[in-house]
């Protein structure tokens, strides 16, 4: 399991050679996000989508304009305990040209602990992929997800 993300990247694709289901699924989120249906269940049952594929794109969809305007994006990571580790984990997010704005650690269990940073990526330098490139090249950082972005 350990650096199973190392490739993955990020692409900005035009609306129209969208799959159908991507698509419905960024209807379902603006429908929850508005208001607009009390449930997921409710909403993909207006889109006509299941909710299979609605989980299946729900973290990996985003419309361009909220990648574009956020500055604020939260990781979730699973370490390795050892001595220095945040550390050198904050260095490399320091490098890239982000601000760290809240770090969340639990207690650590079988020498693993897991972390969460919500990082203003305002003035990065490397970019994105770059960055999770980095943190999961990381020889105690066994999982890197991305949880979301947001203001």
């Amino acid at each position: 399991m350990k650096n199973e993300n190392l490739d993955k990247k990020f692409y900005l694709v035009r609306e129209d050679v969208l799959p159908e289901a991507m698509k419905k699924t960024l209807d379902v989120k603006e429908m929850l996000e508005r208001g607009k249906a009390e449930s997921i269940w409710d909403a993909v049952q207006q889109v006509d989508l299941s909710r299979s594929a609605y989980y299946k794109y729900k973290d990996t969809v985003f419309p361009f304009s909220t990648i574009q305007k956020e500055n604020i994006i939260s990781l979730f990571f699973y370490l390795e305990d050892r001595s220095g580790t945040l550390s050198k984990l904050l260095g490399v997010v320091a490098a890239s040209g982000c601000n760290v704005l809240t770090i969340h650690q639990t207690i650590p269990l079988q020498g693993r602990a897991n972390m969460t940073l919500s990082l203003n990526t305002s003035g990065i330098i490397t970019g994105i992929d770059e960055l999770l490139f980095e943190l999961r090249k990381l020889e105690f950082v066994e999982k890197v997800e991305v949880l979301g972005s947001g203001a």
